[in-house]
């Protein structure tokens, strides 16, 4: 049965994710890096104007977003990162994790492993190539057929289990939620959307959630680090299976282990490293109480 929570007004992730574009034109590697790099920081910005109600400082930061190209050119960015000769798409490393669970497992590549992409980008990527899924793509701004335009933080609760997913992607999503809050609401209502675990299955990768960062984000955060991301988790009910840290992005492959969550407990955001080169991400969750 799906575990009914109450729901808590939350804001559109329109506040934080830019929309994609079409037909992105080829960019340089230097220039992509860059114009997603000072767009996130602005973005930073305007969630911080937001969360003061400082409708000076929010407007200026999309004045110089619209001054970079917009959403249309941080776009176009994303998808030229995906490109094969650009390092390839994030679904690449998750594959690469969940290939020999499924050969230990003995499952074939018949579309029956039910997955939820949320901020999807392509239909042709590695995940959806592979046959072992039975795919279902979100975003903000669809770019096509095989993409709903839909946020996930107002998707309809499943009313019964053929609703819910075996596994759901958040590649490089949870770091454009507006504020920390609402990153924590976010990971709680994953739970929602996952089946139940079941212990009687003979393979070990699902339930699961894929979680994708730029590494900053727990690399160098004053108030988060991958000890308090994993206490985090596991207050969810989820339990670390694979991970990997790159120069720019952290992959993380979590398995949920509890049937219910009875309590969640209240994390706050606290500092847990100074510097001044340091970057504010964090994550807050308010709590739960079945």
């Amino acid at each position: 049965m799906t575990v009914k929570r109450k729901e808590r007004p939350v804001k559109t992730l329109a506040l934080g994710r830019p929309p994609t574009v079409q037909k992105p034109r080829s960019i340089s590697r230097k220039a992509t890096r860059a114009l997603i790099n000072t767009i996130h920081q602005l973005e930073k910005k305007k969630a911080q104007a937001v969360a003061k109600g400082d409708r000076a400082a929010e407007a200026a930061a999309d004045s110089e977003i619209a001054s970079l190209g917009g959403i249309q050119k941080y776009q176009q960015a994303s998808l030229q990162g995906q490109r094969n000769d650009r390092g390839g798409d994030s679904s690449r490393v998750l594959m690469e994790w969940l290939k020999p669970k499924f050969s230990a497992s003995g499952l074939t590549a018949d579309g029956s492993v039910h997955m939820l992409e949320v901020g999807a980008l392509s239909t042709t990527n590695e995940c959806s190539k592979s046959g072992f899924f039975d795919m279902e793509r979100i975003d903000l701004n669809s770019q096509g057929d095989g993409i709903l335009q839909q946020d996930f933080m107002k998707r309809p609760l499943p009313t019964d289990d053929t609703q819910t997913f075996d596994i759901i992607s958040l590649s490089l999503v949870l770091n454009f939620v507006p504020d920390a809050p609402g990153r924590g609401d976010m990971l709680l209502r994953t739970l929602d959307f996952l089946k139940q675990p079941d212990m009687t299955e003979t393979h070990d990768a699902f339930p699961c959630l894929f979680l994708v960062l730029p590494a900053p984000c727990v690399t160098n955060s004053r108030y988060m680090d991958e000890p308090l991301l994993e206490r985090i988790m596991n207050a969810l009910g989820y339990v670390k299976t694979n991970s990997k840290i790159t120069q720019k992005l952290v992959y993380y492959l979590w398995r949920r282990t509890l049937r219910v969550s009875i309590k969640v407990p209240t994390f706050k955001k606290a500092e847990l490293r100074s510097g001044s080169t340091r970057n504010n991400f964090s994550i807050v969750l308010r709590g739960l109480t079945a």
